[in-house]
């Protein structure tokens, strides 16, 4: 096995920085940290600070320093709370103070910083933090700290730190006057690693640490810290540390990204990379969407509607709707109401869609029509109703608050039945041509590998809510197909064995699925794919989804028969078969958090629950993270101890500013195991319906002028 090199600058750093845009640096919100530290926490050089991001930024920093490398992931989660996942690369390291010397180690932790006190005119902010959270515990160490602002150049840090953070001058836990036993610090076995420590948290030595920040502009930021980390597992091995004093530097070259050159415990340079964004914030502004259609009055300069038969109707609305992106699966007319159900594949946000269809209507309804419906649908079910006037239309286009307005006046409803499929929509074949790329994290001999190439895809829809479904792989360069460990695990290999997929042909038809989506009852929405599932799988699976319009909560069930496919990616089948199900729980908090709960069994036969929270924004962006829990020991289970990870889904018209329903879906999983496996079926419900339903539409009506 060859020694990683020693910078270890992975491929996802000369991505970011090839997409950096120069513009004039910004200092942040007012209470927001200055910089992210060299674990990736907000604050100074290598210790923390009480302030946070900005409310929902995302930032990447990588750190070099003697021996050691550190790729961090940050999520401001919300303005009090921030979560962080490292990957380091660390040359002679000890596994314990005063043990013996590795030549490298790949280690993965999870961090989580809380502010509970905000600062104010006299008060400093307090923040308390749990470093490797999750994780073998090399990086283990909790703290208390305070931050104070005292002018727009200044600020000043004071903590008092645990485990590692209490080891240089460190002194007797004052938290043994609560409970004798927090003086003493047990030793946190690794074992498989991924495994909480809990036992350890504020426990042993707690020791002083400060810095101070000072800002002679909005471009530099200077630092000068005292650490309380003694580098036990490295100093004499990785490098010497000679003195508890940091001092660093950063230049902030843009909004987004920041450089940083640091001189570290008296005898080593450090440099840092950090790219920072906020999803909340298009890189587009507005967005590059083409004008809507504009509404037309019936009294103004085109005149008033004709009143065309049914069959000319149907004509010039389809035409119309296809110009905006938009299918017309039905057409019906109620008396002075006009009812229209369509398909969406271009719009991300369902009430653009909504009004953009509105508006096509204002030129071709006859001119006693005074109301429409417009039903929208996803797999060829109806999902909700959008009842509103036409005179709202005609009077509120220019309204200063026309969003508001609108809504008030629009009715929202389920739509459980479809209208009669007279639109010329079915049946409907699509076909597309598209680059993919395939990445795959934390190899241990090469902790980045990635697969690429042209992705051939088609969908053919006889009637509405049948849909036959089908993507080749075609790869053309990557090297997931080089990896060399074989699955250890003692659990059947339902998923340990991914990588002989790699390795099986670089052509794989990855799904080939026929899908039934239907409407069983009022509130109800149900689901049967039959066919190649996904690239390991194939089978039966059957979901049924009870989803109210205006509901938090959301509850499911789906049962799956399912046999393990062969190497090749083709039509063979291997030996292993398993029956999988799961209830779930769906529930939307404010703020845009959600939390799932499945409980169930997996692949490899075990039982359980996984638990998910994310938060969602309303352009699409999602960040989440998951853990899995089973009957599978953490023993049985291997390195990583529980399947967890973190998810991470990307609108790609956020990117390009176009509207566009595709998204970037990537998982971070510190490791990939049998233990917690579950199927990955395409069209689950709850994803299909959601953005659909008056929740969603609620809360991104803005853009229904958009």
């Amino acid at each position: 096995m060859s020694r990683p090199s020693k910078p270890f600058f992975l491929i996802s750093s000369a991505a970011l920085i090839a997409g950096l845009s120069a513009g004039p640096a910004a200092a942040g919100p007012e209470g927001t940290a200055w910089g992210y530290n060299s674990f990736g926490v907000p604050g100074l050089i290598d210790m923390p600070g009480a302030f946070g991001r900005e409310d929902g930024e995302l930032g990447y920093a990588v750190s070099h320093v003697q021996n050691q490398t550190r790729h961090a992931l940050t999520f401001q989660i919300s303005e009090r709370l921030s979560a962080s996942f490292r990957y380091s690369l660390l040359h002679d390291i000890r596994r314990n103070p005063g043990g013996p010397v590795e030549p490298y180690r790949y280690d993965r932790s999870f961090s989580l910083q809380y502010r509970f006190l905000d600062e104010g005119t006299y008060r400093p902010a307090f923040a308390i933090g749990v470093n490797d959270l999750v994780g073998t515990g090399i990086y283990g160490g909790e703290y208390v700290v305070a931050s104070k602002t005292f002018s727009p150049q200044l600020r000043a840090t004071l903590g008092l730190g645990w485990g590692r953070l209490g080891s240089q001058g460190g002194f007797t836990n004052p938290l043994g006057v609560l409970k004798p036993a927090f003086k003493y610090r047990p030793f946190a076995e690794s074992g498989p690693g991924g495994g909480f420590q809990a036992k350890t948290w504020f426990r042993g030595d707690a020791a002083f640490f400060g810095g101070v920040e000072w800002r002679p502009n909005d471009r530099w930021r200077l630092v000068a810290e005292y650490s309380s980390d003694d580098y036990a597992r490295e100093d004499g091995a990785a490098f010497k540390r000679k003195s508890p004093l940091n001092f660093g530097a950063d230049y902030h070259y843009s909004d987004r990204t920041t450089f940083s050159a640091r001189y570290l415990y008296g005898s080593e340079l450090g440099l840092q990379f950090t790219y920072a964004l906020n999803p909340k914030q298009p890189r587009m502004g507005s967005g590059l969407d083409a004008a809507p259609p504009p509404v037309v009055p019936r009294a103004g300069p085109a005149g008033p509607s004709p009143d065309l038969d049914e069959g000319a109707l149907i004509a010039a609305t389809r035409s119309a709707l296809e110009k905006e992106g938009l299918t017309l699966h039905g057409l019906a007319r109620d008396g002075d109401t006009l009812r229209i159900q369509i398909g969406n594949d271009r719009y991300p946000i369902a009430a653009q869609a909504t009004g953009r269809a509105a508006r096509a209507l204002t030129g071709l309804a006859p001119a006693h029509i005074e109301r429409f419906e417009i039903r929208l649908t996803e797999k060829g079910m109806p999902v909700s109703s959008v009842l509103l006037r036409r005179a709202d239309l005609e009077a509120l286009e220019f309204h200063p608050v026309a969003s508001d307005l609108m809504r008030a006046r629009t009715r929202i409803a389920d739509a459980p039945t479809s209208l009669a499929p007279n639109g010329g929509y079915f049946p409907a074949f699509t076909a597309g041509l598209d680059p993919y790329v395939t990445p795959s994290f934390f190899d241990p001999d090469s902790p980045l590998r990635i697969d690429g190439g042209v992705a051939a895809s088609a969908r053919f829809e006889p009637t509405a809510g049948l849909v036959f479904s089908a993507r080749l792989h075609q790869k053309l360069v990557g090297n997931m197909d080089r990896t060399i460990r074989p699955s250890t695990s003692v659990l059947p290999h339902v998923r340990s064995d991914g990588y002989l997929y790699a390795k099986g042909s670089d052509t794989s038809l990855t799904e080939l699925t026929g899908a039934w989506y239907v409407r069983p009852g009022r509130d109800l929405y149900g689901r049967v794919t039959v066919g190649l599932l996904e690239q390991m799988y194939g089978g039966v699976s059957s979901e049924l989804l009870w989803k109210p319009q205006n509901s938090r909560l959301a509850l499911g069930a789906e049962v799956n028969w399912t046999k393990q496919r062969a190497f090749d990616d083709m039509f063979g089948f291997r030996d292993y078969d398993v029956a999988t199900g799961h209830l779930s729980a769906y529930y939307q908090f404010d703020g845009g958090f959600m939390g799932q709960i499945d409980v169930g069994r997996y692949l490899a036969g075990d039982t359980g629950a996984t638990v998910t929270l994310a938060r969602e924004f309303d352009n699409g962006w999602k960040i989440g993270a998951f853990a899995t829990l089973t009957n599978v020991s953490s023993e049985d289970f291997g390195e990583g101890s529980f399947d967890k990870g973190i998810s991470l889904t990307i609108p790609i018209d956020w990117i390009t500013g176009k509207p566009e329903r595709r998204a970037i879906n990537t998982t971070i999983r510190p490791v990939q195991r049998d233990g917690g496996a579950r199927l990955a079926v395409p069209g689950r419900l709850y994803e299909t319906v959601r953005g659909q339903q008056a929740s969603a539409l609620d809360a991104s009506w803005g853009r229904f002028w958009k």
